[in-house]
C-alpha cells in the first residue's frame, strides 16, 4: 500500500506525455511514475554492479599490464621473422 508522498516539477510537456502514456495504458499518471522509478532504480543498481564488476576485473589484471614473460625480449620486435620461420618449418619451404 502506497502512504507517502513525493512531488516534483516537471515541464508541461513531460505532463502531458505522461498522462498521454497514462492513457494508453489505462492506468494512473501515478502507476507510470512508479513503473518508471522502479526501472530507473533496477537499471541505476545494474549499472553501480557493472562499475563495481570492471573495478575487479581492473585490478585483477593490473599487475600484468605491460609484462610479458619470455626469454626473448625483443620478440615483438622480431615477430615478422619468428613468423616466416616458423612457417617454414611447418610446410618445409625455403627462402
Amino acid at each position: 500500500m502506497k502512504t507517502e508522498v513525493y512531488s516534483w516539477r516537471v515541464s508541461s510537456e513531460l505532463k502531458q506525455k505522461l498522462e498521454r502514456e497514462a492513457r494508453l495504458r489505462k492506468a494512473s499518471v501515478s502507476s507510470i511514475l512508479d513503473l518508471a522509478a522502479r526501472e530507473w532504480l533496477a537499471k541505476s543498481r545494474k549499472s553501480i554492479a557493472d562499475d563495481e564488476e570492471q573495478k575487479r576485473l581492473h585490478a585483477a589484471i593490473e599487475p600484468l599490464i605491460g609484462s610479458i614473460s619470455g626469454a626473448d625480449p625483443y620478440r615483438s620486435e622480431r615477430v615478422g621473422e619468428i613468423v616466416r620461420e616458423r612457417l617454414r618449418r611447418r610446410y618445409g619451404r625455403r627462402p
